[in-house]
């Protein structure tokens, strides 16, 4: 196909997020966007489980700071399996370079929560993203 869109590698998400009205509304942008969320969890435990099961998980989406630990040990978990992460936070630690796709920071637009999981999706596909999303730094895609 010519002029179709690329073939996303990014369909199935994992949504971690301690904060129940943002969980929402993420979950709801997402799935306005044809994405899959496979869970919306709100504990590290949870998030785990989920990653280490068959479920099948593209991406994770997840906080730094949540109620009983934190994001940075989920995302060890994601890359034990192969999952990208994309730390959705206030404020991205510097651990984050080593361990995600990418920080975005809140408050983020929709539409910007959509073009980092893009650009994300670009950069495992060997594609460049022409422009980057308001508050999306990209980090070098930690090897798996």
């Amino acid at each position: 196909m010519l002029f179709g869109k690329k073939k996303r590698q990014i369909v199935r998400l994992l949504v971690v997020e301690d904060e129940p009205l943002i969980a929402f509304d993420t979950e709801h942008v997402l799935i306005e966007a044809s994405y899959e969320v496979v869970a919306t969890v709100d504990r590290v435990a949870d998030a785990v489980d989920v990653l280490r099961s068959d479920t099948g998980v593209d991406l994770v989406l997840v906080d730094v700071h949540l109620a009983d630990g934190s994001g940075l040990d989920v995302a060890r978990a994601a890359a034990d399996v192969g999952v990208p992460v994309l730390f959705v936070t206030g404020n991205c630690p510097v651990e984050a370079t080593m361990l995600a796709a990418g920080c975005l920071a809140k408050p983020y637009q929709q539409r910007d929560l959509i073009g980092a999981i893009e650009a994300i999706d670009a950069q495992i596909g060997g594609r460049k993203q022409k422009r980057l999303p308001s508050g999306l730094r990209l980090f070098a895609t930690p090897a798996a």
